[in-house]
């Protein structure tokens, strides 16, 4: 066996054992720095700061029922990823009104989402700060529109209503929603405590501060006359079944009322909004994003647009570090 002195490379810094130096959790960024460099070791400046910060709890919480048609009932959940730190060298970190939260609503064709699909984007969020809801939503065979958006603002009240339990401020609350949960999203912010609503913690407001929404439908009656991977209009497509599984183009009142651009006056207060789109969606027309930019443009609305050129529909420049920190640069302006 190969001996090493050990003592005689790496001298101890001190003759005697040392106390310990007492540390509050506020003061460790001050503790002593050590100046050793041994032979070959590297220095690294500038890593001082964490880029994500906080470790994230996740649970599972139960916040609706609902009563089907058939009088049976629908159990609605919602995950909820809360930031935390986990260990004793740092500040817990919790603003004094408690953190901000977003509200996601994960698309799936107004079907039922595969839970925790998104689990990486939820987490992302939640190392930034946030407390991210994820309410599970009657899908649309279960209940049709406006069934969704209902079970959205049913959700915003909830964890409104259970603010201190959760740890979050009540004031800043966010909808975020990718596809149809974009969609989702969208109608849900635009009508707040307006109809359709639901009489559920009504004590409470459904009122956000701020939207985001990625690549969600906004005009059923529009979306086959752009290129796409399906048809928009048949009773069985996402669209149709959102209506009540009848052809879109054959129910143009029922396609105006579920379309969230037909929420939108100049009238009634709108929150800030922003529109993320891939120009090469295969299954929501980019086009369907320029009407929803356009109109509230002319309504006078706070609107931000960005065109990701070249990406698809959830892939393709939707996974990436870029496009996650154009969504968290612009939230930390509006909430």
């Amino acid at each position: 066996m190969t001996m090493v002195d050990i003592e005689a490379l790496v001298a101890p810094a001190a003759a005697e054992p040392l106390a310990p130096i007492p540390t509050p959790v506020d003061q460790v960024a001050g503790f002593p720095h050590s100046d050793e460099v041994p032979e070959g070791c590297v220095v690294v400046d500038g890593v001082d700061t964490d880029d994500f910060f906080y470790s994230t709890d996740i649970e599972e919480v139960p916040y609706a029922t609902r009563t089907l048609a058939d009088g049976s009932d629908y159990e609605l959940n919602m995950m909820v990823y809360t930031p935390f730190h986990d260990d004793d060298n740092m500040p817990d970190g919790r603003p004094e009104a408690g953190w901000p939260v977003i509200v996601y609503m994960r698309g799936a064709g107004f079907f039922k989402p595969r839970k925790n699909s998104f689990n990486s984007l939820y987490i992302r969020l939640a190392e930034r700060g946030y407390v991210v809801v994820v309410p599970e939503y009657r899908p649309a065979p279960v209940a049709p529109f406006p069934a969704q958006m209902q079970d959205a603002k049913t959700a915003v009240r909830f964890v409104r209503a259970n603010a201190q339990r959760f740890g979050i401020d009540p004031d800043r609350i966010a909808l975020f929603g990718d596809s149809a949960g974009g969609h989702t999203a969208l109608l849900a912010g635009f009508t707040g405590d307006n109809e359709p609503d639901t009489p559920d913690y009504a004590q409470t407001s459904a009122e956000v501060r701020c939207i985001v929404d990625w690549y969600g439908p906004t005009d059923f009656t529009m979306m086959n006359y752009y290129p796409s991977s399906q048809s928009h209009n048949p009773a069985q497509c996402p669209e149709g079944m959102e209506i009540g599984g009848v052809n879109v183009l054959d129910h143009p009142e029922l396609s105006r009322q579920a379309s969230p651009m037909t929420y939108l006056t100049a009238e009634r207060p709108t929150p800030p909004t922003l529109i993320m789109h891939g120009s090469r969606d295969l299954l929501v027309p980019f086009n369907q994003s320029c009407r929803l930019y356009v109109t509230m443009r002319e309504l006078g609305k706070d609107v931000t647009f960005y065109k990701l050129n070249n990406a698809s529909h959830a892939a393709y420049g939707f996974r990436s570090n870029k496009a996650i920190a154009m969504v968290l640069d612009w939230l930390a302006e509006r909430l």
